[in-house]
């Protein structure tokens, strides 16, 4: 740019110096104008005036000064030109960071859309704003990012009733973050600092139809996995739906954080088979459907995989069918370990063995686990304090017993001290019931702290050594610390205990040191909480900046306005 704008002074000084002797005398022969009309004094008095002009210009070959003077002048204009040129790119960067905010409701606008919000549903406990309820909408305890308030929170029974709330969204320029089961650990449900609308989906719980013969049923997005597989077997139906999150998640929760839990060594994740198909209103208002039912389509994009993992930025998630599975008979057993190490390497032998396929789940508690599992009065009889594993072995009684055989010679060759099987099937519900409590066993166990969960994954043969390092790294930084992991999947929960008030940046560190070395490994930030504001500025250094960049592309075609979950999932430009 800077040699352009010098070419063109050059051209616009060398138009300005006065014509030499040859050229006008060349000028004045050759144009009979001239020959019959010498120049008249106007017109030698302007060229006069041209050359002390131009005796000044650092680019003109009548300039009086020094060579020195003539390259320090230029450089002067040159530096001014750029320096403007900095300027405006600066201001242009400034007003391209804050054109999302400055977008969307002013507070007049915002308070217009809630008052037509409330024409749309005049029952009160549909459209809140309590400032508690806003708050309380807005954060989470066991969160560490940013939080803001809602605007308001709606509260929709149908597919119909979200399409009036996104309508309103768009029209009023409001961004809209849905809530249901509020189990999320990444800020996803954060409220928008310029006012949002929370779409409570809680109330869109039902189950609307069962398909025994197809192995699937509907429902909507609010519905528990919980509660569905309650249902089923309250219905005498030997079917399960196999994705098992933590407690109190929700279809469409774990639709847009794709989703796993402790069964996923056997059944996947979210992003397999699972949902069939979704219903979701789009930012435009449109209702699409992502696909039939039949087990498998060779038909277009599978659009039903774009909302998974998309965290509600691309829509809202208002039905699904999910593809059910056998309820297959269980036992579950427990082997002991001197260390992590040792048992994230049995694991590994174990899943690679022709009895692998019947292992449903394999979850690691280390010591540290145990003692708080102890330590909290969830257990009846307390579990000896050791790095431990635990199985659910699925098949009939001669596959369990031949892979319970298989199971007891790899740990025992990989120092397990202790192997045994639940006695009854209340303690092995008892038991696993336990391992999905981790959490809360983690902070009854240390009162009065915080407690910060990890969630990276890795290739199951690079596990053993980052348990290691993690372990050494928190014993380090002097944090107490508790680890569980479907170490099947080479997935783990780190649970960092802290003191807000004067560990918070220890605890921050020490996650953050977790996640680059599990990148570092060929694995991943998240292996099933999702992104949310928590892990998007590791996003680039996983993915790669055009993978990012195809995200947010999609993201701009679906959602042009930028109303769908703002400030989620994908990285700021300066991250």
């Amino acid at each position: 740019m800077i040699k352009c704008y010098r070419r063109l002074l050059q051209r616009v000084s060398t138009s300005l110096s006065p014509l030499s002797q040859t050229t006008h005398a060349r000028v004045v022969h050759s144009n009979p104008i001239f020959r019959h009309h010498p120049p008249t004094r106007p017109f030698a008095s302007s060229a006069r005036s041209l050359i002390s002009v131009s005796q000044y210009s650092p680019w003109s070959r009548n300039f009086r000064g020094s060579l020195n003077t003539r390259v320090t002048l230029q450089s002067l204009v040159f530096a001014g030109i750029l320096f403007a040129v900095t300027e405006y790119l600066v201001k242009e960067d400034s007003k391209e960071k804050s054109t999302s905010a400055s977008e969307y409701a002013s507070p007049k606008a915002l308070e217009t859309a809630i008052q037509e919000l409330r024409s749309f549903f005049p029952d009160q406990n549909s459209v809140v704003t309590d400032e508690n309820s806003l708050k309380t909408y807005g954060s989470s305890e066991q969160s560490y990012h940013p939080t803001s308030p809602h605007a308001v929170i709606v509260r929709p029974k149908t597919t119909e009733d979200v399409v009036k709330v996104v309508n309103t969204a768009r029209k009023y320029r409001v961004p809209i973050v849905p809530y249901s089961g509020a189990t999320s650990l990444e800020g996803h449900f954060s409220g928008y600092p310029s006012g949002s609308i929370c779409l409570d989906m809680s109330g869109m719980d039902k189950i609307i139809s069962i398909r025994v013969n197809d192995s699937d049923l509907t429902c909507q997005a609010g519905a528990r996995w919980e509660d569905i597989n309650n249902a089923l077997k309250e219905k005498g139906i030997p079917l399960f739906f196999p994705l098992d999150p933590g407690p109190g998640a929700t279809i469409g929760g774990m639709v847009g954080t794709g989703c796993s839990g402790t069964n996923a060594v056997r059944y996947g994740t979210a992003r397999a088979e699972w949902f069939l198909n979704l219903v979701v209103v789009l930012p435009s208002g449109q209702v699409v459907k992502t696909r039939r039912r039949a087990r498998k389509s060779a038909a277009g994009f599978d659009t039903t995989k774009l909302f998974i993992g998309a965290e509600g930025t691309l829509g809202i998630v208002t039905e699904a069918t999910l593809r059910l599975t056998p309820v297959i008979p269980t036992k579950v057993a427990m082997a002991q370990f001197p260390d992590v190490q040792q048992a994230a390497n049995a694991v590994q032998e174990i899943l690679n063995s022709p009895q692998g396929i019947h292992i449903q789940c394999v979850e690691l508690l280390d010591d540290h686990m145990m003692d708080a599992i102890n330590n909290a009065g969830l257990v009846d009889t307390p579990y000896p304090v050791q790095d431990t594993l635990f199985f659910k072995i699925q098949g009939d009684q001669t596959s369990i017993k031949a892979t319970s055989e298989v199971i007891q010679s790899i740990v025992k060759r990989h120092g397990s001290m202790r192997f045994k099987f639940a006695a009854t099937d209340q303690e092995a519900e008892d038991l696993w019931q336990n391992r999905k409590y981790a959490l809360m066993s983690s902070l009854a166990a240390n009162p009065g702290l915080h407690c910060w969960t990890t969630d990276v994954c890795v290739p199951v043969s690079r596990l053993p050594e980052l348990l290691y390092a993690t372990k050494k790294d928190l014993m380090e930084s002097k944090l107490q610390s508790t680890i569980v992991g479907h170490v099947g999947d080479g997935n783990f929960h780190a649970l960092i205990l802290f003191d807000r008030e004067h560990e918070l940046d220890v605890a921050s560190g020490a996650v953050h040191r977790l996640v680059h070395r599990a990148i570092a490994l060929d694995g991943t930030c998240t292996g099933e909480h999702g992104v949310g504001l928590g892990k998007k500025e590791y996003l680039e250094e996983e993915l790669g900046a055009n993978t990012v960049e195809l995200m947010k592309t999609v993201k701009k075609a679906i959602d042009p306005l930028n109303i769908m979950n703002p400030g989620k999932l994908y990285p700021d430009k300066d991250e």
